[in-house]
């Protein structure tokens, strides 16, 4: 006898009765033939994605259990959407309900009519929350990584992918830590374009280091400047896959840090003109390791302009990134520990590149857009 076959499925609605909308297509469901309806996440709510003004979303996921073939079974769920009233319009336009093939057992299905896993379900906290109440150790099949930790690098936050946006790729961290090195690798993965932070052109960060404090304004405008002809929206293009050995957020950081109250004040006029201007990333990776190893690796590169760089600068700096990225809302983050990660393994390069291309536009075949 053919066992069947675990799936998931996503359910929306934000028009009528929304709640009654989704129970009557669990209903539904639930008496179709060669179907079980297994058990259903809570209904949460949720803003429309695309900047688009309509109603708020009820939302919930779904496991069932089918001997139906994966087409047959999307098949259903249309049937399903049809008799409950549900117009085919516009991308992101508002719906009495939605149903999504979110997974088929672990198959990795692309037709012309069906791709699973969902292209987009890694990007939407609202399904990876209903995932994770049902089963947090289920792994997605494309990205052979958990829903749980999918979740996590959404921080609460839905996404999508914006083909108008230049493909900006952040790999951040503490001074040390291998970003880098990281970054250089993941340009030549993913053959496209790199920015590396201009720290040797810095006439000033050498002295600052060396403890002239005086001239701490004049290194850290010049970092200001300096990023910021790098990624002015003038600049990167839209679509366009660029990975960089920096965050720009990273500005405040160090300027606390570095920076005389008096100095600071003055600083934190300037930025928000010259932020304004920079192009936000569509994902972040955080390289993180221990600010001890990351010193062992400074006084081994043995640059000059870094050797006064003491252990406590280092740990100031690990807490800074953490509260960072602790409330994180701009975009996607993979947090990434050095003691599991390493960027000279060519496997650890080609999964991290592999799932790299689920959350950014990296050729022409990755720009599928689903609602």
């Amino acid at each position: 006898m053919i066992q069947p076959t675990t799936a998931y499925i996503g359910l929306g609605s934000n028009l009528g009765d929304r709640k009654r909308n989704i129970r009557a297509a669990c209903d539904m469901l639930a008496q179709a033939d060669h179907i079980e309806l297994v058990r259903i996440s809570d209904i949460i709510e949720t803003p429309p994605l695309g900047n688009t003004e309509q109603p708020n979303y009820l939302n919930a996921v779904a496991e069932l259990k089918t001997n139906l073939s994966a087409d047959e079974l999307f098949s259903e769920l249309e049937s399903t959407e049809k008799t409950l009233g549900r117009l085919h319009r516009a991308k992101w336009s508002p719906r009495s309900i939605d149903l999504d093939l979110l997974l088929f057992g672990q198959d990795v299905i692309d037709l012309p009519n069906l791709t699973v896993p969902h292209p987009q379900v890694h990007l939407r906290s609202f399904v990876l929350k209903g995932l994770c109440q049902l089963n947090p150790n289920l792994i997605h099949p494309r990205l052979r990584e958990s829903v749980n930790e999918l979740a996590s690098r959404l921080t609460g936050c839905d996404f999508y992918i914006d083909p108008h946006q230049p493909q900006l790729i952040s790999v951040a961290g503490i001074i040390g830590v291998g970003k880098t090195t990281l970054t250089k690798r993941l340009s030549s993965a993913l053959n496209c374009d790199i920015l590396l932070e201009p720290y040797d052109t810095n006439p000033f960060l050498s002295q600052v280091y060396a403890g002239k404090k005086e001239l701490a304004l004049d290194s850290q405008l010049y970092f200001l400047t300096a990023r910021t002809e790098q990624l002015n929206r003038d600049t990167l293009h839209q679509g366009q896959p660029v990975v960089i050995d920096y965050i720009f957020n990273k500005e405040l950081i160090y300027s606390r840090r570095l920076l005389s109250p008096r100095q600071l004040e003055l600083y934190e006029k300037i930025y928000p003109t010259f932020a304004a201007q920079i192009v936000p990333p569509v994902l972040v990776i955080y390289l993180q390791d221990s600010a001890q190893r990351c010193l062992e690796r400074i006084h081994r590169r043995n640059r000059p302009y870094e050797q006064r760089i003491n252990l406590q600068f280092l740990e100031s700096l690990n807490s800074d990134y953490d509260q960072l990225f602790a409330c994180w809302k701009t975009c996607p983050i993979f947090r990434l520990s050095v003691s599991n990660f390493d960027s000279t393994r060519e496997e650890d390069i080609e999964h991290l590149t592999n799932q790299i291309k689920s959350y950014v536009i990296c050729n022409v075949s990755d720009r599928r857009q689903f609602g």
